[in-house]
């Protein structure tokens, strides 16, 4: 299925006509009130049914809609007006949630649950009122689904001005698509069929969760574990000076350290991909009541868990008018914890590009700074970072206020799961930019070799190992005194190590080490990173 739909010319010098005038405050055309900006191209979503009844499966296309109408200008226009950086400045790097995540999403989802449960219904041979839908009722039916459009979103909207009430206005929608067909006219008062709106809405969010992170969010987190096991790989044996509170410590490889971060990130992208995501379908209270007021000899809890099982959802049968969306906690909170590994990264990386140990490839045209012409700034590493500020604290916000919800329901979660996009939108812009940070970056070994020169005191520690292990007495008291607060080179360390009572053997290995080759298991450790990864499903 694709949208089709006409995106508004500006019609004003400063503000985009989205059928409002910024000097009388009134709308030019009611009906045609809610615009999309000409740059908001909407990824086209389908909903494909395989011949299983648990096979549902949401599918994306990523075939982005040309811009119907406008020019360039009209484009920097919309990003000026945009109270959202993520729908102006960094729509380019998040469109593609918006399939999902936007307020279209929300509606095409809750049309797509409406019609399955009024299908869902036709199925319960209890439910004589609603008889089995011939094939070519249940193809006009799919056909709302895969043809759902812009304007048929509009027109959700346009009967939402009249009701105050989004979901009754979907109900409404396809009441007026379906009141033409001859069989399905005849069951109209089934769409909505004892169903409270939340059981509507979280099934939709669920999807909307499922489609995000299956289509988008995974694989981007995908995309930048293999880049960074990638830098694990190529620079498994290039030596690095460790710093432990910011003081020289025992050498490790540049490759190793990058390890570090692949298999952290790809540990929280498992746990992310393993969380279920649920759903309830349980009426007001969730006790169905009003299900078997009307239909008293039918198993309400076992339909209600075959349809939601049907989407793709893991069925929650314990629940209040709502959903508790512990669920959404624990997958928010997943997702945060993978922002603050990320965060680490970044900020690792940028001090290794402070330190020199990173050079950034340049690009012509771009500037570093307005005063000073010789600067290449981490950028991307630094936005990759502020993103995953801006994520986590609305990811924590989620998680935190989501599970609570007074008595058997209030409505202070209505408004706050509208923000999920912006929660994921941040995430990842940040992913992105990492990403592209990581394609910029040159190892300077040179600078990293001159590092390693300078501090020979780090061979402390192998030398007084082997001095314990042969019985030297007082070997990290000896060390100690050798090499703290003092200046230490080649010629001192080897010194020491020839005057020590060791075995000739023992005494060679230690000549032999230099800061560069005092790295341990290091290279092999990031060299078999792969093996560590974990991608879940």
């Amino acid at each position: 299925m694709e949208l089709n739909f006409s995106s508004k010319a500006l019609t004003n010098n400063k503000f985009p006509s989205c059928g409002f005038t910024p000097t009388t405050g009134k709308l030019l055309n009611p009906s045609k009130s809610l615009c999309l900006a000409s740059h908001h191209p909407i990824p086209t979503v389908s909903f494909s049914l395989s011949s299983s009844a648990d096979s549902l499966k949401l599918t994306t296309s990523r075939k982005v809609i040309a811009m119907a109408a406008g020019s360039s200008r009209d484009l920097e226009m919309s990003n000026l007006t945009a109270l959202s950086p993520l729908d102006g400045r960094y729509w380019g790097k998040v469109k593609d949630l918006a399939s999902s995540m936007s307020e279209f999403g929300l509606i095409y989802f809750r049309v797509l649950v409406e019609i399955k449960w009024l299908l869902k219904l036709s199925k319960i041979p209890q439910v004589t009122e609603v008889p089995s839908f011939s094939k070519e009722a249940e193809v006009y039916l799919q056909g709302i689904i895969d043809g759902f459009s812009m304007d048929d979103a509009l027109e959700v909207k346009k009967i939402e001005k009249v009701t105050n009430h989004d979901v009754k206005a979907v109900e409404y929608f396809l009441k007026q698509k379906c009141e033409s067909h001859p069989e399905i006219a005849k069951v109209l008062e089934f769409f909505h069929f004892a169903c409270t709106s939340e059981d509507i809405n979280n099934l939709s969010h669920g999807l909307m969760l499922q489609e995000a992170l299956t289509s988008v969010i995974l694989p981007s987190m995908d995309e930048l574990i293999k880049s960074i096991s990638q830098m694990a790989k190529e620079f498994a044996y290039v030596p690095m000076l460790s710093r432990t509170h910011g003081q020289p410590a025992s050498p490790t490889t540049l490759g190793k350290e990058m390890a570090i971060f692949a298999v952290r990130l790809s540990e929280e992208r498992r746990y992310l991909s393993e969380t279920k995501i649920k759903g309830k379908f349980a009426g007001a209270v969730g006790n169905y009541n009003a299900h078997i007021s009307a239909y008293p000899n039918i198993d309400w809890p076992h339909v209600a868990e075959e349809f939601v099982t049907s989407l793709g959802l893991t069925f929650n049968p314990y629940v209040t008018q709502i959903e508790p969306h512990d669920y959404m906690a624990r997958l928010f909170n997943t997702i945060s914890q993978f922002n603050n590994i990320l965060i680490d990264f970044d900020r690792d990386i940028w001090s290794y590009i402070s330190l020199g140990y990173f050079k950034q490839i340049t690009k012509a045209g771009e500037i570093g700074s307005s005063t000073m012409p010789h600067k290449v700034n981490p950028i991307d590493f630094e936005n990759s970072e502020g993103n995953l500020g801006k994520a986590n604290a609305e990811l924590t916000f989620l998680s935190m206020k989501l599970p609570i919800s007074r008595m058997q329901r209030d409505l202070t979660d209505s408004t706050v799961l509208r923000n999920m996009g912006g929660a994921l939108g941040h995430s990842l812009l940040a992913y992105k930019s990492a990403i592209q940070g990581i394609r910029k970056l040159q190892v300077n070994e040179a600078r990293l070799k001159e590092d390693l020169d300078q501090t020979w005191e780090v061979l402390a520690e192998p030398i007084q190992t082997v001095m314990r292990r042969y019985g030297v007495p007082e070997p990290y008291e000896k060390l100690k005194e050798l090499t703290r607060g003092r200046a230490v080179n080649e010629e001192s360390i080897r010194e020491f190590i020839k005057g020590l009572d060791l075995p000739e053997e023992a005494k060679t290995q230690l000549l032999k080490l230099t800061p560069h080759t005092y790295v341990g298991a290091a290279a092999s450790l990031a060299l078999a990173v792969d093996e560590a990864l974990h991608f879940g499903h």
